[in-house]
């Protein structure tokens, strides 16, 4: 059977391949989309969820817009990465399919109370506002839940938005902290691992050859994407963060990691929205995250470009 998901996600065009892949891919049911707040406001990442699923062809996936600001916080955006729509690079056409009149956290409530305890992993890409809330409005489900994989979080690899946090976590480090403590189990994607997933030059060629309006689009938004990573970090190509929580799904056997505790800085300035990961078991802390480390590239990239290929 294929695994239940449902992603969370606030496009971003590393979000848009994350849910690319997952569309290509049987081994997953896409049960719903919920977008909430981050790399771009709501009204525009509900609008690119919608865009996202045109793309592929996968008008039947319900899409849901959700929180528009963080539990505490003002909202932080990053248009500054991912251009004023969030999706800069290809040109897409506007979304025809319907933003679904429920909110994204009433359909995550019900469909975590509805289906089977233990069927529904949760695959956020962003923010974790939505989850954090529905997990709050409805403490039942949170047992409900098989899985957390996310990405969010850094800890060798620092931060990517302040020194010492990456933009996710950043966004809404209160909500972070509360789904880090939940007891659900999770997998974390942190920059640790997300940065080895580079788009290289002949990566990006495969996959625009391709010769697909899927295979075109993906490549323009990477070639979009990485002019501001390459200025950055000085890389061979951009990192394709949120890919890898797909991916982690497909075939996990290409990444490792290990299960550690992991905390949320939600108190200090200066290392608002850390996740002070305890790689090395020294704080005595139970642990509650598997967080990767590394992945096999070359075969994450032989994975992406053949399932984009099915679309």
């Amino acid at each position: 059977m294929a695994r239940r998901i449902i992603i969370d996600t606030d496009p971003g065009q590393d979000d848009a391949v994350a849910i690319l892949l997952a569309l290509a891919s049987p081994e997953l049911e896409v049960l719903g989309i919920t977008a909430v707040a981050g790399n771009v406001p709501l009204p525009l990442t509900s609008r690119n969820a919608r865009m996202v699923c045109e793309l592929a062809g996968r008008t039947d996936i319900p899409v849901f817009a959700g929180c528009d600001v963080p539990l505490e916080r003002k909202l932080v955006t990053a248009e500054h990465v991912h251009g004023k729509t969030g999706l800069d690079g290809p040109e897409l056409p506007g979304p025809v399919m319907p933003l679904q009149e429920r909110h994204a956290v009433d359909f995550l409530i019900d469909t975590l109370r509805a289906e089977p305890s233990g069927t529904v992993t949760l695959c956020p890409l962003g923010p974790l506002t939505n989850i954090a809330t529905a997990f709050r409005r409805a403490p039942d489900i949170v047992d409900r839940v098989q899985e957390i994989v996310l990405m969010g979080g850094a800890y060798f690899e620092v931060g990517n938005y302040t020194p010492a946090a990456e933009f996710n976590i950043y966004v809404d480090p209160e909500a972070a902290a509360e789904v880090f403590g939940s007891g659900v189990p999770l997998v974390v994607m942190p920059l640790d691992v997300t940065h080895k997933a580079l788009v290289t030059k002949p990566r990006n060629d495969a996959i625009r050859a391709l010769g697909t309006p899927v295979g075109m689009a993906v490549a323009e938004m990477t070639d979009f994407f990485e002019r501001f990573d390459l200025e950055k970090y000085g890389s061979e190509g951009a990192p394709l963060h949120d890919p890898c929580v797909t991916a982690y799904l497909l075939a996990p056997e290409i990444f490792s990691g290990r299960h550690i505790n992991v905390e949320i800085e939600t108190v200090s300035e200066l290392t608002l929205g850390m996740t002070v990961a305890d790689w090395w078991g020294v704080s005595g802390r139970a642990p509650n995250a598997t967080f990767i480390g590394d992945l096999d590239a070359d075969a994450f990239f032989t994975l992406l470009t053949e399932r984009l290929a099915k679309l």
